[in-house]
C-alpha cells in the first residue's frame, strides 16, 4: 500500500512540476524584448468603397459555395435492408434463446 502512495506521490509530483515548468517557460517568453518590425514590406491599404466590397463579398460567397458543392459527397439514401436475418444472427439468437430457456 505505501509503495502504490510513493508512486501516486511521485507521478503528481513530476506532473505538476511539468505544468509549472512550462508555466515558467511561457511567463519567460513573453517577458523577452522583440524588436517591432517597421513594416516597409507591407502594402499600404486600399480605399474601397462600400458597394464595391459588397460585389467581392457576394463573389466570394458564391465562389465558396460552388466549390463547397462540387466537394459534397451527399447522395440519396438507399433502401433499408431486407428482413432477411443471416447466419450470424440466426445462430446468435437462437443460442441466446436456449441460454434465456434453461434459466426457467
Amino acid at each position: 500500500m505505501t509503495e502504490a502512495l510513493w508512486i501516486t506521490l511521485l507521478g503528481m509530483g513530476i506532473t505538476f512540476s511539468a505544468i509549472i515548468l512550462l508555466w515558467w517557460m511561457m511567463a519567460g517568453l513573453t517577458a523577452l524584448p522583440f524588436k517591432d518590425d517597421d513594416g516597409t514590406d507591407s502594402p499600404e491599404p486600399v480605399e474601397m468603397d462600400n458597394e464595391n466590397l459588397r460585389t467581392k463579398a457576394a463573389a466570394v460567397a458564391v465562389a465558396i459555395a460552388l466549390a463547397e458543392q462540387e466537394l459534397s459527397s451527399a447522395h440519396p439514401l438507399s433502401a433499408p435492408p431486407t428482413a432477411l436475418v443471416s447466419a450470424w444472427q440466426l445462430s446468435t439468437r437462437s443460442r441466446q434463446l436456449y441460454e434465456k430457456g434453461k434459466r426457467r
